[in-house]
């Protein structure tokens, strides 16, 4: 059997159309108006909501609840896009199980929350859908402010400063605004083109323009843009993949999760991708999840997930790994890469189980791979930036950083958690503080 898988390889097209379009589908269909009206109805407008608490960037979610019940969504959406102006895709991607949903009455008490997460889909794309932009730009400042990156970190900063008056240039390393939410995540959790649109709909605030293809270190630098510009946000995200530091590890078809998701993202053709049979990814956060279910959803025939300590300690949630194995995907827990083996091009990967220290067992176990995805963590590109704190950048409780007029946020700083309502809610708060320096 395993002569078969080594010798069949990584081919493209395994599945038929149909599979495709329905393996790659909306993970989560929206509501309609009648099942947004009956979710709504159950929330009980809570005086002091546990749930806004848990939410990063403070959305009033009994207040655009409330909203919707009453046939207002988009008075909902503004309320919700006045704290979070990603709520769009934030409601597609943001892990509300272990957040605002988590902490529910209707959870706490039923096990069963409200579907906050649905119902703020449900309003911001009643909203967008009709081209409407919610806010007005103030009277221009005269000032002009420099922010690298435009994932949701700069794309949050941005709009927040050119809606109080300031001019915005947002340098983008790569052909596409949206960072992660264009590059990194799951086809299957924001279909069609709606990153694009999504910063499309943004733009309207106007006094934003977007210098593609413009990267930090190679095309600008950031002694250059203190000179140019009145401030400077930060948000380069991570741009180093953490290696394995396992025998091997540099064979043909050992590749970052975070390129393959890109590739994926940006395919014409799902058809073309091609894909191993026995496929292993490495590691235990939402990339690897993302990766582990796009593999088996391309026609892989074994997909492993290795993680190095055990499930309660993995960054995915719940929902991510139950999801994993639901597409059949097989989660082996405390076993860490010791060996990539093969002629040229992976063939095997050898593992060894560890103990809750992290300590090898000597017990070891190989297994079948001819395609093998990295997914443990990303670090800093460091040159000609700020102080640093450990891998990231230092940053205080506005995100200013060590050096004056340069603030930072999103996966670059070592602030939250590594996820896109954290980086909105940096972004939106360091633009905030922006503009108290700029006006004094």
């Amino acid at each position: 059997m395993a002569r078969d898988v080594f010798e069949a390889g990584i081919t493209a097209g395994r599945l038929t159309a149909e599979e495709y379009a329905s393996g790659f589908s909306d993970l989560h269909l929206p509501l309609d108006q009648h099942e947004a009206l009956v979710a709504a109805d159950r929330c009980y407008f809570c005086h002091d909501a546990p749930c806004i608490t848990a939410c990063p960037t403070d959305i009033d979610i009994p207040m655009f609840i409330r909203q919707i019940a009453t046939g207002t969504p988009d008075a909902a959406a503004k309320t919700i896009l006045s704290q979070n102006i990603l709520g769009g895709m934030c409601a597609r991607v943001c892990p509300t199980e272990t957040l605002c949903e988590q902490v529910c009455v209707r959870e706490v008490a039923e096990g069963r929350p409200v579907l906050i997460g649905q119902l703020q889909r449900y309003a911001t794309d009643h909203l967008q859908q009709q081209g409407k932009h919610p806010f007005l730009r103030a009277a221009p400042s005269g000032r002009k402010v420099a922010v690298v990156g435009a994932g949701p970190a700069g794309l949050a900063c941005a709009h927040r400063l050119a809606m109080l008056g300031h001019d915005v240039v947002i340098h983008e390393a790569r052909p596409k605004p949206g960072g992660l939410n264009e590059y990194g995540i799951a086809a299957y959790k924001s279909t069609g083109d709606f990153a694009q649109a999504e910063v499309d709909w943004l733009l309207q605030i106007g006094g934003i323009e977007i210098r593609h293809e413009s990267a930090l270190g190679r095309d600008v630098t950031l002694d250059a843009l203190r000179e140019e510009y009145d401030a400077v946000f930060l948000g380069v995200g991570l741009g180093d993949v953490n290696a394995l530091d396992a025998a091997g590890e540099d064979k043909d078809n050992v590749r970052d999760a975070v390129d393959f998701i890109a590739e994926l993202r940006q395919a014409e053709d799902l058809a073309a991708l091609p894909i191993g049979r026995d496929v292993v990814i490495i590691g235990g956060g939402m990339t690897a999840i993302d990766a582990a279910v796009q593999a088996k959803l391309l026609g892989a025939l074994n997909v492993t997930l290795v993680y190095r300590r055990g499930r309660d300690r993995m960054n995915a949630s719940d929902f991510e790994q139950d999801l994993a194995a639901s597409r059949g995907v097989r989660i082996v827990t405390h076993a860490v890469p010791v060996a990539l083996h093969g002629n040229g091009a992976v063939r095997e990967i050898e593992l060894e189980y560890v103990d809750e220290a992290m300590q090898g067992t000597g017990e070891t176990l190989r297994m079948a791979a001819d395609q093998v995805f990295k997914a443990i963590g990303q670090s800093l590109q460091r040159e000609g930036l700020p102080e640093l704190d450990g891998r990231k950048l230092r940053v205080d409780g506005a995100g200013r950083t060590s050096l004056e007029r340069v603030w930072a946020g999103g996966d670059c700083t070592g602030v939250g958690e590594d996820l896109t309502v954290t980086a909105v809610a940096q972004g939106r708060d360091a633009a905030m503080d922006i503009h108290k320096v700029l006006v004094g």
